[in-house]
């Protein structure tokens, strides 16, 4: 039996001492996580609480004057036809963007990741968009699509296949009104999804694709069975992403049609009922009622796609 000098063995295991808990290490902590406690609070927290409490507020236009109303303001809205109109049109109009934008999105990012000569200057051009702004972008399509000025206005063969474009307008007539924003949308948010996209595909080991190529799948099998499922938690986060810029959709909304054509209102989202030109926008009691409802909406739908595809995306496990 030899004996034990310094720390106590048992079976050839040295047991350390664990170090006593001092308030000197309480005191680390609070000061290493206050900076970013703070933050919260003020940024996060505070304005989430006071929409609160102001959505319970019925108030004059110089949110002065206001009366308490309780939660049951936020039943009455979210039953108003107002909201329930909006609710419907944001989620036609997320339908159309998040759909078009993920599929073009990795289409692109697929045909890009290649080991091609000059395939930098088709990264560049499809990655692009990110750098413009969602009031350029809709600038862009607003004279792209006027019916007296518009370049695809004056385009004959593109005319005869959408009288629309040329009378009265995609942006004048509520059956394509909102499928012109949706078009200014997805391109302005086409970059952003690229890039993600892309970053994810060159993530892959190239020996898989390889393997399976001397197995006998082809390109699609590859495609299906190889990259989709690696990148699926990318797929799942784009979603999510996509669909919450989808229901904040405002300002494409306001340069675009301002919520019109009227008396349809075919483009009022839930964001331009809330600050666009609205009886609600008039009401900051309202406002916030409002903004507190699209919250809880994201809340509950990021929750739903996150359980609904988070095991297959492999991010729950």
């Amino acid at each position: 039996m030899g004996s034990t000098t310094g720390d106590a063995t048992t079976g050839g295991v040295v047991m350390e001492k664990r170090r006593s808990w001092t308030w000197k290490d309480t005191g680390l902590g609070v000061a290493m996580l206050a900076p970013s406690a703070i933050i919260l609070g003020l940024f996060i927290l505070y304005p989430l609480g006071r929409a609160v409490w102001l959505g319970q507020q019925r108030c004059n236009a110089a949110g002065t004057r206001c009366t308490s109303s309780g939660f049951d303001q936020y039943v009455d809205v979210f039953r108003s036809i107002e909201f329930q109109n909006s609710l419907f049109v944001t989620v036609k109009f997320a339908l159309i963007t998040v759909p078009l934008g993920l599929g073009l999105g990795v289409g692109l990012a697929a045909l890009a990741d290649k080991y091609l000569r000059g395939v930098a200057v088709f990264r560049t051009v499809f990655s692009s968009t990110i750098a413009t702004s969602v009031a350029v972008a809709s600038l862009m399509w607003f004279f792209l699509l006027q019916p007296s000025i518009g370049s695809l206005a004056n385009v004959g063969w593109f005319n005869s296949l959408f009288p629309a474009v040329k009378n009265p307008g995609w942006l004048e007539d509520p059956g394509t009104a909102l499928g012109a924003v949706a078009l200014s949308s997805v391109w302005a948010g086409l970059g952003f999804t690229f890039i993600l996209v892309t970053a994810s595909l060159q993530s892959i080991p190239r020996e898989l694709h390889e393997a399976a190529a001397v197995d006998g799948a082809t390109g699609t099998i590859r495609f299906w069975r190889i990259t989709v499922p690696i990148i699926a938690p990318t797929l799942l986060f784009l979603v999510v992403v996509l669909t919450t810029r989808a229901f904040q959709a405002y300002g494409e909304v306001d340069l675009l049609t301002n919520g019109g054509p009227s008396p349809q209102e075919s483009t009022t989202t839930l964001a331009y009922l809330v600050y666009g030109e609205t009886p609600v926008s008039s009401d900051p009691g309202l406002q916030a009622t409002g903004s507190v409802l699209i919250f809880l909406l994201l809340l509950v739908l990021s929750a739903v796609q996150v359980r609904a595809f988070g095991r297959r995306a492999d991010v729950n496990r």
